[in-house]
């Protein structure tokens, strides 16, 4: 079977949001902070992926499902693709900053600091930075101190000549100061910015002023540690004392890349990674002056409107626009889909607190995955227990990189009187739910929210994301099965219209494939829209290339990883994949099939991964109101008409732009203007 391994399409995919910083049609402060989107994606991949790789490796592991060689075939292979992107990096960051100076704007450093400027560098300096500084001598007598995954450091050399002697030391750049400087100058038209790394290399001997040298260096190197969690089996711990202890133990997990200036003296570099243990090979990765790039996405933007995206705020949904309006009351009536970032997170919000402060409703449950640092989401849960309703929520603790914090808020619920469950044994809870129940009279009413995207007000303003709220039986009723799973994790319920994995995902997918095969067989319309982020299941992908065979069109909108390979002879033919980047980061999934004439309609938490449909709670659910199956379908066909951020994914993955239609078509700002208009009337 053909397949694309799925570490080498993820790498096509960051490219993709390497090229929105070429991209021309970007404001020139959005292209530069689309490279720390890449920069901070690429740390990521490398926390969790290669580190996966590496561990196959250390297990013996021979081969990698969609590549030919084994794990360490494909580690070469992983460096080779990375140092190409680092260069395409290195040129687009270059021409940025020619782009800045030609609009009277200076990326300055250290060598270049003259009058007035270093007065006011050096002001900031004693104020702001030195307080925060914790310079660190380097000895063979000493342990080599332990490094921070997310940090960066200065590696100092001294140099003696007169003695032959070399001092080494290691400043982190202080992560709670921002990155960059922008130098006040009331006279001079151009503005200047200088790195905090530069900042401080400038002071470097201010800092060492006691040791006697003749020469003192600064080069920047950062470690990228394994992400993945051991989670011990000590039975006499409690789940979240396991995850406590484990989420303290990643951080000293195994460096699994270390990037360097590349000008850092080869004694420096050999003492470096003699210290730590490391050895050359695929991951030593020699870099520019500056690392930690994702510290990019703050990059100043000088007050001027022209160097961002145009202000876009959410719109406000048609049911719930006139104020003072109850949105329980509107949902009751009618289903509402909202559509983020277009429409406003703040409804969900808002039903919350509607809710907490209804004398009808009796309790709320919700499970909660990824949720803001100020999360109003858990303020309105607190204020419904505060006024006696049963809250209880089901919080994730495997959510990666987020256990800290959401330990952190299963303890904060708890004391306000919330009952916190921890999900289901042996499965992560990826989910979107919550159910408020209601009683009025002897009338039971039940609302529920099924979404594709998490409780989280701030990544809302730019994933895009659905959020079904109903009050239809068949669908709330399901969605109280689910709760009931995870009070008693042995509890299995039934589900006719919600696919809930890891129970009957697969059944209801195969099953609508293989009504659209069965209809292509039969000479009728057969076709499936998929808008999804990740799609790398060997076995839906058999699936739709035995769709594609019998003549069934598949039209995929894949955001990010993608294991199948469209278009190819008898095989993938009746397939297109393509992937969009732009202003948003595209998160929602919707599904939509042909079903011989009588389209069904489908939104969901799920990826088409493994994980995703055998080892994680998720949960799909049908559309069965007409108007926001209108609203999908507008969604879809939009997303397949983009021709500004729209790529072709292929065998060859490429990312060629497609480029059908003489008309500029954006599908995020046409999905805006979509919205904005059904609110104006």
């Amino acid at each position: 079977m053909e397949l694309y391994n799925r570490e080498l399409s993820w790498l096509s995919f960051n490219e993709r949001v390497l090229q929105e910083s070429l991209d021309e049609s970007n404001p020139l402060i959005e292209r530069i902070r689309f490279l720390g989107i890449y920069s901070n994606n690429l740390d990521e991949f490398f926390r969790v992926r290669v580190a996966t790789i590496r561990r196959m490796i250390q297990l013996g592991q021979k081969e990698v499902e969609g590549f030919k060689g084994g794990p360490t075939a494909l580690m070469k292979e992983i460096r080779n693709v990375v140092l190409d992107q680092q260069r395409l990096f290195q040129l687009s960051y270059e021409k940025l900053l020619a782009l800045l100076k030609e609009k009277h704007i200076l990326q300055t450093n250290e060598s270049h600091l003259k009058g007035e400027e270093i007065e006011r560098i050096t002001e900031f300096f004693e104020r702001k930075v030195r307080p925060q500084i914790v310079p660190i001598m380097l000895s063979n007598k000493l342990p080599f101190p332990q490094l921070k995954d997310k940090g960066i450091y200065l590696a100092i050399k001294m140099t003696n000549y007169e003695k032959s002697k070399v001092k080494y030391a290691l400043i982190q750049i202080p992560p709670t100061v921002s990155r960059f400087f922008i130098i006040p100058h009331e006279k001079d038209e151009v503005k200047k910015v200088i790195l905090l790394d530069d900042i401080i290399r400038f002071h470097l001997e201010s800092i060492f002023n006691i040791f006697s040298f003749e020469k003192i260096e600064a080069y920047t190197f950062k470690i990228t540690r394994d992400a993945e969690l051991d989670v011990d089996d000590d039975i006499s711990k409690s789940f979240l004392e396991k995850m406590r202890d484990s989420v303290e133990m990643r951080k000293e997990g195994e460096t699994v890349r270390f990037v360097y200036d590349s000008a850092m003296p080869l004694d420096m570099l050999t003492y470096l990674m003699d210290a730590q243990g490391l050895e050359a090979g695929e991951n030593i990765i020699p870099g520019g002056r500056y690392h930690n790039f994702k510290d990019f996405m703050n990059f100043p933007d000088f007050g001027r409107d022209d160097f961002v995206f145009e202000p876009a705020p959410s719109i406000p949904h048609p049911s719930f626009a006139e104020k003072g309006t109850s949105l329980i009351k509107e949902i009751l009536k009618k289903d509402v889909m909202l559509t983020f970032p277009y429409q406003r997170f703040q409804h969900v919000i808002d039903v919350l607190r509607e809710a907490a402060i209804d004398p009808k409703v009796v309790s709320i449950k919700i499970n909660l995955y990824r949720v803001a640092a100020d999360s109003q989401i858990i303020n309105a849960l607190i204020s419904a227990a505060k006024n006696g309703k049963s809250v209880m929520v089901v919080i994730e603790l495997l959510a990666r990189f987020d256990e800290k914090a959401n330990i952190k808020w299963s303890n904060h619920l708890e004391e306000n009187g919330v009952t916190v469950l921890f999900g289901v044994q042996n499965l992560k809870v990826h989910s979107k739910l919550f159910i408020i129940k209601r009683k009025n009279g002897n009338k039971t009413q039940m609302i529920a929210h099924v979404g594709t995207g998490n409780f989280h007000e701030k990544t809302a303003d730019i994933y895009t994301d659905c959020s079904l709220l109903t009050a239809d039986p068949r669908i709330t009723k399901e969605v109280e099965k689910v709760f009931k799973i995870f009070k008693n994790n042995f509890d299995r319920s039934v589900f006719r219209e919600l696919w809930v994995s890891p129970f009957n995902t697969r059944r209801k997918l195969n099953s609508l494939i293989d009504q659209e095969i069965r209809n292509a067989k039969k000479g009728e319309e057969a076709y499936i829209y998929i808008k999804i982020n990740n799609l790398i299941d060997s076995k839906v992908i058999n699936k739709l290339y035995e769709a594609s065979q019998a003549g069934v069109q598949v039209y995929g909108i894949v955001r990010g990883i993608c294991g199948l390979v469209p278009g190819i002879k008898d095989l993938s033919e009746n397939i297109e994949i393509r992937s969009i980047v732009g202003r948003y980061l595209e998160h929602s999934r919707i599904l939509i099939f042909a079903n011989g004439g009588q389209e069904k309609y489908y939104i969901a938490s799920a990826d088409w991964m493994g994980r995703n449909l055998d080892r994680r709670i998720e949960v799909t659910a049908p559309i069965f109101d007409p108007d926001i199956q209108k609203d999908l379908k507008y969604m879809i066909t939009s997303a397949l008409k983009d021709n500004k951020k729209s790529r072709i994914i292929d065998k060859q993955q490429k990312n060629e732009r497609f480029q059908e239609g003489k008309t500029p078509f954006n599908s995020q700002l046409e999905l805006y203007n979509y919205f904005k208009k059904k609110v104006e009337g």
